[in-house]
């Protein structure tokens, strides 16, 4: 099997908090023991909860971050190794969309201006008419059409799915070969957010762009990386890894069965004989002070004195790799009652 396109290896990444002047800061893992590969043209999901430490991975995978330990490899190759040509490479084949689409565009340049200067400063445009011809084909990809209505307007003229549009754009402009799209329809109408989720889905096929897809919502990560990977993460911890399909038709892991529990289904007879997951707690744990043992086990209705006292590791079972001492002792997920 081929190398994966990125890989994070035993990956931590660190903060650190201050108590006053003479006392040692407290260091909080945001992320600790990450293992994630994201193979060429495959979409990857990241999922779980707000303040779990999902945008702080795709901050590493982008490069805006160095994590405290571990190798952040693409193509093999050791980010924090490379040279300089080889770095400058890199954070051109890996782009990142923000979740906050009026934010990431600057308010006094127009769209032609936030479209043709990466290009133009990459040097991937020879001129600045070839580039406004790059920007022109980039915006009919993104079917934002005509380009011409569009280019002389500025962010807040624009809705947030076109600023969102915008943004996907800009990024496969830089021909990139990994786009993170760190929540990139949360901020967006619902009504909207199925066409931004196509346009990402198209561009994968089309351009061969392998994308992170990150969020909070299962029901987007199963509808964008149904035939790709997906990565379950809890409070800085990845608990459930494998194909989109067998991960979410069997999950494994008793928080992955929680979070499909908690997903609303528009079928009212479906939705009465749902079954419901006993967690001890809807709270997550703080992150400064995390549980000892396994992360989950204060809300694990399956919790014993072993998982308040020995860290899980992430095993191979029925195609996944998950990370619960009792996860053969588990009984199978069941949608319904």
């Amino acid at each position: 099997m081929d190398k994966p396109l990125m890989e994070l290896k035993n990956v931590d990444m660190y903060f650190y908090q201050k108590r006053g002047i003479f006392k040692p800061k407290i260091p909080i893992g945001a992320v600790v023991g990450i293992n994630m590969a994201i193979n060429e043209g495959e979409i990857t999901a990241l999922v779980g909860e707000s303040g779990g430490g999902k945008t702080t991975i795709g901050n590493i995978v982008t490069g805006l971050l160095k994590p405290t330990n571990g190798q952040v490899l693409f193509q093999g190759k050791n980010i924090h190794e490379m040279t300089r040509v080889e770095y400058r490479e890199y954070r051109q084949s890996v782009q990142l969309v923000q979740q906050d689409s009026y934010a990431a565009l600057n308010p006094v340049r127009t769209i032609e201006h936030s479209l043709t200067g990466p290009i133009l400063f990459r040097k991937i445009a020879k001129n600045y008419k070839e580039a406004v011809q790059m920007a022109k084909e980039a915006l009919i990809r993104v079917e934002l059409s005509p380009p011409e209505l569009f280019l002389g307007k500025y962010p807040h003229q624009l809705s947030g799915g076109q600023r969102q549009r915008i943004l996907m754009a800009r990024a496969i402009l830089m021909k990139p070969k990994i786009i993170v799209a760190d929540e990139p329809v949360s901020m967006i109408d619902v009504s909207l957010r199925i066409a931004i989720l196509n346009l990402m889905a198209s561009l994968n096929r089309e351009m061969n762009i392998a994308f992170l897809y990150i969020t909070h919502d299962l029901a987007t990560a199963r509808y964008i990386a149904q035939k790709g990977s997906i990565n379950v993460l809890y409070l800085g911890k990845i608990v459930e890894s494998g194909k989109t399909n067998v991960v979410l038709e069997h999950p494994a892991h008793p928080y992955l069965q929680a979070l499909l529990t908690a997903v609303p289904v528009p079928d009212p007879d479906i939705e009465a004989r749902k079954r419901e997951l006993p967690i001890k707690s809807m709270e997550m744990p703080s992150i400064i002070n995390p549980p000892s043992g396994c992360r989950f086990h204060p809300r694990c209705p399956y919790a014993d004195v072993k998982c308040s006292t020995e860290e899980p590791e992430l095993t191979m079972f029925n195609g996944r790799l998950c990370a619960c001492h009792h996860v053969k002792d588990i009984p199978e997920w069941s949608y319904l009652e």
